[in-house]
C-alpha cells in the first residue's frame, strides 16, 4: 500500500479515526479526574557500611560489598519491617483498619500481616546511584499518613539494622565463651607437659646457641668450608701444572726464578739467532751461543718441574687437611645432635605452649571486641532528610495520562480505519481500479455536482478532463 492510498483511506474514514481519538481521550481524562489525589513523602537515609565478619573480623569479598545496597532495599521492603511499622503506628488498633480487614478477609488471618502487605504496596525504596544514600518513599491519599509511614519505615529500618548487626555478634560472643574455656585448658596442659619434660631431662637453658659444643660445631664448619675452598683452588692449580698448559699456571708464571730464566733464555735465543745468520754452525761463537741456549732451556724446564712438584705437594696437603676437617666436623655434629635431641623435643613442647598462648590471646582479644559490639545500640544508618507532609499531589498525572490516551486513541483509530477498509474495500483512485480488474486504465474523469460543491474528496479546483493512460 502506497502512502497516497493510505492517506485517501484516512480521509475517507476520518470520522472513525477522530471518534476513537476523542473517545479514548475523554475516557482517560474522565477517569483521571475521578481518581483520588495521591501524595508522596520521602525519607532520605545515609548508610555507613563496615562489613566485618563477627567471628574472624575479616572484610567480606568484594561481591558481598557490591550487593550491600540491594540487600538494604530488601530489608526495608521486608514483611518484618512492615509489621514493625504497623505496631509502631498502632494501625491494627484503628477501627477503620479492623473494619477493612473484616470486609476483605472475613476475619481470617492476622490483621498485622494484612496491614503490612497493604503498606508495602505504596512503599518504594530507591538507592541513589554510586552513593550510600537510600530514599524511602511512600504514596498515599493522605499526605500526613504518607509522611508518617515513610518516617516509620526509616525508624524501624534503623532498629532492624541494629538488631541484624547485634544478633550475630551476640551469638559469636556465646561461641567465644565456650572456646575461651577450651583454649585456656589447652594452654595449661601444654605448660604442665613442658615443665615435666624439663625436670625429667634436666634441661635448664632453652637457647642452644649458648652451648659450647654448638659454637665449636660452627667453628669446625667454617674451617671445613675454608679448607674445601683451599683444596679446590690447589686442585685446580695442580691440574694446570700437570697438563699441557703448565706455562699458563699462575704458580709457574709468578715464580721469580722462572721469570729470570725466561728473560735470560729470550736474550740468549735472540743472540743465537743473530749469530746463526752471520756464522756457520761449526764456528766457535755459534757453538758457544747454542750451548748457552740449551743450558738455559734445561735450567728453565728443571725449575718448572720443581714448581709443579711443589704445587702438587701443596694440593695433597690441603686435601688431607680437608679430610681431617670433615672427620672432625662429623664427630662434632654427632655429638651436638645427641645433645640437642632432648632440646628438640623440648622445643616442640615449647612451640605447643606458644601456639596455645597465641590462640588464647587472639580469642580473648576478639571476644572482648565482639562482646562490646554486641552490647552496642548504635546504628549504621543515619537520617539525612526526614519525610515532611507533602503539599502538592503526586498523582494522578492528568496531562500525561491524557496525552498518552490521545496517542493510543490515534493509533487505535488508524488501526480501525485500516480494518474497516479491509472489510469494506472501496475503489478510490485509478491504481485501486487497475489492481482490482487487472486491466489498464485508459482515462479518468473528474466532475462537480449540480450544487457546485465538491463530490467526494477530490479537489474542487479540478476540471473535467480526459487523459489517456
Amino acid at each position: 500500500m502506497s502512502f497516497s492510498q493510505f492517506w485517501m483511506i484516512i480521509r475517507a474514514r476520518y470520522k472513525l479515526v477522530l471518534g476513537s481519538l476523542l473517545v479514548m481521550t475523554l475516557l482517560v481524562l474522565g477517569i483521571s479526574l475521578l481518581l483520588p489525589k495521591t501524595y508522596q513523602a520521602t525519607n532520605t537515609l545515609v548508610l555507613n557500611y563496615k562489613g566485618t565478619d563477627p567471628l574472624t573480623g575479616q572484610a567480606p569479598p568484594g561481591q558481598v560489598r557490591d550487593n550491600f545496597m540491594a540487600t538494604q532495599v530488601s530489608i526495608v521492603q521486608s514483611e518484618n519491617a512492615a509489621m514493625k511499622v504497623v505496631a509502631a503506628l498502632s494501625l491494627d488498633q484503628l477501627p477503620s483498619a479492623k473494619a477493612q480487614f473484616m470486609a476483605a478477609t472475613d476475619g481470617q488471618g492476622d490483621i498485622r500481616n494484612w496491614l503490612g502487605h497493604r503498606l508495602l504496596r505504596g512503599l518504594e525504596v530507591t538507592p541513589v546511584r554510586e552513593s550510600s544514600v537510600l530514599n524511602i518513599t511512600y504514596t498515599s491519599t493522605d499526605p500526613a499518613f504518607a509522611a508518617a509511614v515513610a518516617n516509620a519505615f526509616a525508624a524501624q529500618y534503623q532498629a532492624l539494622s541494629v538488631q541484624l548487626t547485634v544478633a550475630p555478634l551476640q551469638q559469636a560472643s556465646s561461641f567465644f565463651t565456650g572456646q575461651m574455656k577450651t583454649l585456656q585448658d589447652n594452654l595449661e596442659a601444654a605448660q604442665r607437659k613442658l615443665s615435666q619434660y624439663q625436670q625429667a631431662k634436666g634441661i635448664v637453658s632453652v637457647d642452644s646457641r649458648l652451648d659450647v659444643e654448638s659454637a665449636r660445631l660452627n667453628d669446625l664448619s667454617s674451617q671445613l668450608v675454608a679448607a674445601q675452598g683451599q683444596a679446590m683452588e690447589a686442585g685446580s692449580r695442580q691440574r694446570m701444572v700437570q697438563g699441557k698448559s703448565v706455562n699458563e699456571s699462575p704458580d709457574v708464571a709468578g715464580n721469580p726464578m722462572i721469570q729470570s730464566l725466561k728473560i735470560s733464555l729470550a736474550t740468549a735465543e735472540s743472540k743465537f739467532a743473530d749469530l746463526a745468520q752471520r756464522l756457520d754452525k761449526n764456528h766457535p761463537a755459534y757453538q758457544a751461543a747454542k750451548a748457552e741456549v740449551d743450558q738455559l732451556r734445561s735450567q728453565l724446564n728443571q725449575q718448572m718441574r720443581i714448581t709443579a712438584s711443589s704445587v702438587s705437594n701443596n694440593a695433597k696437603i690441603l686435601q688431607q687437611r680437608e679430610g681431617e676437617a670433615k672427620a672432625a666436623l662429623a664427630a662434632q655434629k654427632s655429638k651436638v645432635l645427641t645433645l640437642n635431641r632432648k632440646r628438640d623435643d623440648m622445643a616442640v613442647l615449647n612451640k605447643e605452649v606458644e601456639n596455645a598462648q597465641l590462640a588464647y590471646q587472639a580469642a580473648a582479644q576478639r571476644y572482648s571486641q565482639v562482646q562490646l559490639q554486641g552490647q552496642s545500640t548504635q546504628s549504621e544508618v543515619a537520617v539525612l532528610n526526614p519525610a515532611t507532609v507533602p503539599t502538592d499531589p503526586a498523582g494522578p498525572k492528568v496531562l500525561f495520562y491524557t496525552l498518552a490516551a490521545a496517542m493510543f486513541g490515534l493509533m487505535l483509530g488508524l488501526g480501525l480505519a485500516l480494518l474497516a477498509e479491509l472489510l469494506d474495500r472501496r475503489v478510490r483512485n485509478r491504481d485501486d481500479l487497475a489492481a482490482l480488474l487487472q486491466v489498464p486504465v485508459l482515462g479518468e474523469i473528474n466532475w462537480l455536482g449540480r450544487s457546485g460543491r465538491q463530490t467526494g474528496f477530490l479537489p474542487a479546483s479540478f476540471t473535467r478532463r480526459l487523459s489517456a493512460s
